[in-house]
């Protein structure tokens, strides 16, 4: 969100990097942050660009059918990212599953890794927990992340303005009455999540169902890992053994997703 006081950030620019690219990238992520789609005069509001680049990038986007225009002559993801997106959220599940069949082997309960798709948290992969009365994330399901510990884990890492926009545009249900309802609870537990280094998903989501989660940090993308199960197994001692590991969880898949860098 702009004002007619406050400049348009500008794209950001990696070191050696080619500046058409990064430009195209930057229009991709402003639309996404619109929740898939946006009018010309909020793209062009919300990066430092002149309005023929703009069109330009746009054009070629549309091209390449990584871009679709609306009838409203708005701009909307395309379906040639559908398959990029597929298969990125693929990997994310693989380079995360041996650590989260660590998490089980150590904990005994199901973990999860999720990832932001729009306004809205989507799980990547899960390891299931043996117990016979366990908790099961179907791959692929869509939640609010208000009231998912994944989803505060990674809402408290984002700009307060983009928080703000995600929580308006997807709402904020409550399930149960432990979940999060206004704006500003929810800053204020998103500060309690930075404070100490993981979020809990206290029956928020579900009644009987405790979570513990991480966000994982340098990753490309906003991505969080968890472990979740009922209340009379994830109680305070669970918590004391499992954020030790979910921090060394969270470290190593970092690390793997820049190449041991």
């Amino acid at each position: 969100m702009t004002s007619n006081d406050t400049k348009p950030p500008a794209i950001r620019q990696t070191k050696g990097g080619v500046q058409s690219v990064e430009r195209a990238f930057g229009l991709l992520e402003c639309i996404a942050n619109s929740s898939g789609s946006a009018t010309l005069s909020h793209i062009a509001a919300e990066v430092s660009l002149p309005l023929p680049t703009i069109h330009r990038l746009l054009n070629t986007l549309v091209n390449l059918g990584v871009v679709r225009q609306l009838p409203n002559r708005g701009y909307a993801l395309g379906p040639g990212l559908i398959r990029l997106g597929n298969l990125a959220g693929s990997q994310l599940g693989a380079i995360a599953r041996p650590y989260l069949r660590t998490l089980v082997d150590e904990l005994g309960e199901s973990a999860n890794v999720a990832t932001i798709d729009g306004d809205m948290v989507v799980y990547v992969d899960q390891v299931a927990s043996q117990h016979q009365m366990r908790m099961f994330t179907e791959v692929g399901r869509r939640a609010h992340m208000h009231d998912t510990g994944v989803g505060k884990a990674m809402l408290a890492w984002l700009d307060p303005e983009q928080v703000r926009h995600i929580v308006t545009t997807a709402g904020m249900p409550t399930p149960t009455e432990y979940s999060i309802g206004t704006l500003e609870d929810l800053e204020a537990e998103l500060v309690r999540i930075r404070d100490r280094g993981y979020s809990i998903d206290e029956q928020e989501q579900e009644l009987g169902v405790r979570c513990f989660a991480m966000s994982i940090p340098d990753a490309p993308a906003p991505l969080a890992i968890s472990v979740s199960g009922p209340v009379s197994r994830v109680d305070r001692a669970f918590a004391d053994r499992a954020i030790p590991l979910l921090r060394s969880a969270a470290g190593a898949i970092s690390e793997d997703m820049r190449g041991g860098v």
